[in-house]
């Protein structure tokens, strides 16, 4: 029997309460989980769960389309990273075949004269509305209320976060000012039973790129973080209602690599379609990333230079995506064989 456990389940209603004590808990359990691997689950918090469910549905309307009409609101048709992701679109675990999952990207409704676009900051633009859906205003709606959800979420989350380093809880209000976020909807088709976990993932460990995520899951099973005490794979059930919350790349090196930004991935082996929604927050594009307070003893030098948000998440974006287009490319040129496919 294992003895580590997965990530722990909080109660983040008491954020929102008076008891300082049931704060100051909260705060402490948050640190030790940060110090950890990074990650841990909420219930208690504000998002409505009649808005999740109808999120869920919607996302199960939208992959439930045929391929033509996905395929019309392609994100390869933008440079702003929104619409489709066609199954096998990015590598994210070397060695691995592309990941065996299917997305669509939404993001701020940034219009083409607006100031992010015209410098063409992370992931700023238009979205892609896919008009092949009955209820395509629902979609829209439903989407962007849950996104504006989630903003609000994800400051909560950093306010709690400062509160773990000793820092004023408004800390981090510069970096949420105008901030960039992905909302990204998943789905993950079953994969066979005999299929070789060592080459086939429905996304392969990896680790997030910007500062935190929020992860709603569904029913099915499927995501494993990365135990590194034991050296084995947790599985975290999904809860109805709760969210996986863990640091990313960023805040990692924000925190002088204190905190945890750890593996995670996905096997879906349970017969089932299986679908997700993680919120990846980013933060204002030109917030410049240097070593927090309190995250280095007196006289350690910070092990990263000064970098912006942009450049942080950025390059991490293109190195996934350059990855599975890379694979496909060898494919196509290598002779027929085993050998065409390689670690």
């Amino acid at each position: 029997m294992t003895i580590a456990q997965a990530p722990p389940i909080l109660d983040f209603s008491v954020f929102y309460g008076d008891d300082e004590v049931a704060k100051a808990k909260l705060v402490e359990e948050v640190r030790k989980c940060c110090l950890h691997n990074g990650f841990f689950q909420i219930t208690g918090h504000r998002v409505p769960a009649e808005l999740q469910q109808d999120l869920l549905k919607c996302v199960k309307e939208f992959f439930a389309l045929p391929q033509e009409e996905k395929e019309k609101v392609l994100k390869d048709k933008n440079t702003w990273n929104r619409g489709y992701e066609k199954i096998g679109s990015q590598i994210l675990e070397a060695g691995t075949s592309p990941d065996l999952k299917e997305g669509y990207y939404i993001g701020e409704e940034i219009s083409k004269d607006h100031p992010y676009f015209v410098q063409k900051k992370l992931n700023s633009g238009p979205n892609f509305w896919p008009e092949g859906l009955p209820n395509v205003e629902n979609f829209r709606e439903t989407s962007m209320r849950y996104y504006r959800e989630m903003h609000a979420l994800a400051r909560d989350v950093l306010v709690v976060l400062a509160q773990t380093l000793d820092l004023d809880p408004e800390y981090f209000k510069g970096f949420t000012t105008d901030a960039v976020a992905t909302l990204r909807l998943l789905h993950y088709p079953p994969q066979s039973p005999d299929s070789d976990e060592k080459i086939s993932r429905g996304i392969g460990a990896h680790t997030d790129f910007g500062s935190v995520t929020l992860l709603m899951q569904d029913e099915v099973d499927g995501l494993q973080v990365y135990e590194k005490t034991t050296n084995e794979w947790l599985d975290v059930e999904p809860i109805k209602g709760a969210y996986v919350v863990n640091l990313g790349n960023m805040f990692m090196r924000w925190s002088n690599d204190k905190y945890i930004s750890n593996l995670h991935r996905v096997i879906n082996k349970s017969g089932k379609e299986r679908y997700s929604i993680p919120f990846f927050y980013s933060g204002n594009p030109d917030y410049v990333i240097e070593c927090l307070p309190n995250c280095r003893k007196e006289g350690e030098p910070a092990k990263y230079p000064p970098i912006t948000v942009e450049g942080a998440v950025g390059g991490s974006y293109k190195q996934s995506y350059g990855a599975a287009t890379a694979f496909k490319s060898s494919l196509a040129t290598a002779a027929p064989g085993p050998s065409a496919v390689t670690a």
